[in-house]
């Protein structure tokens, strides 16, 4: 089983590079975040995951060991490929996925190809309790996040922090933004602050956000 490759990089195309490893080949799938940081005749070494069927020897190449993990966690969801794994780690990086989880932000997920709504909610739902702990502005805003961490949902802050959360929805931003500036928000009030007033400081937040 090939869990690392290290050569030279012999050739790129929108989803694959060949790595030339002292003169074998290795024709090897990637994501596009993967294949920027890569350049034909540059020295490079890829972390990789082999899947072997009866057919054929396909390996996925990762410059990281947090994108391969993602493409394992992802793959393990039905409906979920190898190659919509990639397509999704080519628009959100490990990060970024973290909080979109979080979030349980549809849009974020299905901006990758071959991701619909209810494959995106599926995703959401199923990864939530795997995806490892997740800790925006020092808060777990909501039981999604509290899920995420493997705990129960903080009875104090989950409510309010949703609730806030959901007012900027409702007034057009984006679940993902919303998400983030709430629990910067939620950090620097404290334990104290209530919805509306999580609601005005991370409505300034974001006004201060989209000056910049």
């Amino acid at each position: 089983m090939i869990a690392k490759l290290k050569g030279l990089i012999d050739s790129l195309g929108d989803d694959w590079v060949v790595v030339d490893c002292n003169g074998v080949g290795y024709l090897v799938s990637c994501s596009t975040k993967t294949l920027a940081r890569l350049e034909a005749g540059i020295a490079a070494s890829l972390f990789i995951e082999t899947h072997v069927r009866e057919d054929a020897i396909q390996l996925y190449g990762f410059m990281d060991t947090g994108e391969r993990d993602w493409f394992r966690l992802l793959t393990t969801v039905q409906g979920v490929g190898a190659k919509v794994a990639l397509s999704i780690l080519s628009v959100a990086s490990p990060d970024q996925l973290l909080q979109i989880i979080a979030a349980q932000d549809k849009a974020g997920l299905t901006r990758a190809n071959g991701v619909g709504p209810k494959l995106a909610l599926r995703i959401l739902t199923e990864l939530k309790d795997k995806a490892g702990k997740i800790a925006l502005g020092g808060f777990n805003p909501g039981g999604v996040a509290a899920a995420l961490a493997g705990s129960a949902p903080l009875p104090a802050a989950s409510g309010r922090l949703e609730d806030a959360i959901s007012a900027l929805v409702n007034l057009g931003y984006k679940r993902l933004e919303a998400f983030q500036a709430v629990g910067e928000t939620a950090r620097e009030l404290g334990d104290d602050a209530d919805a509306p007033a999580l609601i005005r400081a991370a409505l300034k937040r974001l006004g201060k956000d989209l000056t910049r």
